[in-house]
């Protein structure tokens, strides 16, 4: 079963996917990678600062060894001095390796933080839980990884030391000094050598740790239409929607054109429906418009209750765009207006002292 979903996932994970699981905690990273490059910075300052940080620490062993007077005041000062002297010697030193330490995490993961980490995981108390996570394929691949660091560790250990056996036969016979210098070199060179070999395998357990993380976030079909589903509302809903919204237009259509006194068009793409009283209006009135199919029903009920229709494409196409449905004509169309009803109101009969807008007389 566990393999035919994996089978299926098939499609890359979505950026919600991916911001989900980084909020969740979900980021590669490699500790190895992090570890190795703290151990070969830390070897690299030695091999800079250690001759200070040496000469350093030699003078205030010198130091301490002589005795401070008796006055409490003296005996603050000295303890003083040696504080400042070892956090002078030693902060440079800490304060590269954190800002490293720091540049590393950022590398690897960016500037994250997510409280969900901090969150109690009551499933990982269920043991039947934790046997299949302890056998499952990422803990396999990380133990075998641990064994390959072991044998790593091991094989350059040995190699170092086989390959410098002679010089550690013969430090003994320049007596303390020698032996303090071929150890230092030796144990040097065994952590270089050993902080390089673990750079390369932290790389390699990096990128394992991309790949796996991505192959984990792989996604179904069915999961990427759910969440487009979620993030844009499911298609049979908006749908459902879009068809009340049309049957709403169609009956205010209905109880708006027949009201009209003139009906532009365009004459088959856009229609507007214009009413003017002059007793509670300043201007003409859209009180209803359409394009397309809304356009061929507006004519079609201006038609059924005798409404005039009028072609004006330009005039249409200007009402259409400029102006909202409930709203007076723009003063721009006061004059086509005008002349549009005046004409029409010829053809009806209506008095003609009533087709001037009072806007048009401004």
């Amino acid at each position: 079963m566990a393999w035919d979903e994996a089978a299926e996932r098939t499609e890359k994970p979505t950026a919600r996917r991916r911001s989900e699981a980084r909020d969740q905690g979900k980021i590669a990273r490699s500790t190895d990678l992090a570890a190795a490059v703290g151990l070969l910075a830390a070897l690299l300052l030695l091999n800079l600062l250690g001759p200070g940080i040496t000469g350093t620490l030699l003078a205030l062993t010198q130091h301490l060894g002589e005795p401070p007077p008796l006055a409490p005041q003296d005996l603050t000062t000295w303890i003083m001095h040696c504080v400042d002297a070892v956090w002078r010697c030693l902060l440079p030193f800490l304060l590269i390796l954190a800002v490293l330490a720091a540049l590393m995490g950022l590398g690897q993961t960016g500037l994250y933080f997510s409280w969900k980490r901090l969150a109690p995981k009551f499933n990982g108390l269920n043991p039947l839980t934790g046997i299949k996570r302890l056998f499952s394929k990422d803990n396999v691949v990380r133990f075998a990884f641990s064994l390959l660091k072991m044998a790593v560790v091991a094989g350059v250990g040995w190699w170092t030391i086989s390959a410098d056996a002679g010089l550690i036969l013969s430090a003994g016979q320049n007596g303390a000094v020698g032996v303090l210098h071929a150890t230092s070199a030796l144990t040097y060179k065994l952590a270089l050598r050993m902080g390089m070999a673990l750079l390369i395998i932290g790389v390699a357990d990096y990128f394992w740790q991309r790949y796996s993380m991505e192959r984990g976030l792989m996604m179904t079909r069915q999961e990427v239409k759910d969440e487009m589903k979620n993030m844009e509302g499911d298609p049979a809903i908006k749908a459902r929607i879009r068809r009340t919204q049309y049957k709403m237009a169609l009956q205010r259509l209905r109880s708006d054109v027949p009201k009209a006194d003139v009906i532009v068009t365009n004459p088959t793409h856009y229609a507007v429906a214009l009413k003017y009283d002059d007793a509670t209006m300043g201007a003409p009135r859209v009180i209803a418009k359409g394009a397309d199919f809304l356009a061929q029903r507006i004519r079609e009920i201006a038609r059924e209750h005798r409404v005039p229709i009028v072609e004006r494409p330009s005039l249409a196409r200007a009402l259409y765009a400029t102006v909202d449905v409930g709203k007076e004509v723009p003063p721009a169309l006061y004059r086509a207006v005008a002349e549009l009803l005046a004409y029409v109101y010829r053809l009806s009969g209506r008095a003609a002292r009533t087709n001037q807008p009072a806007g048009a007389a401004r």
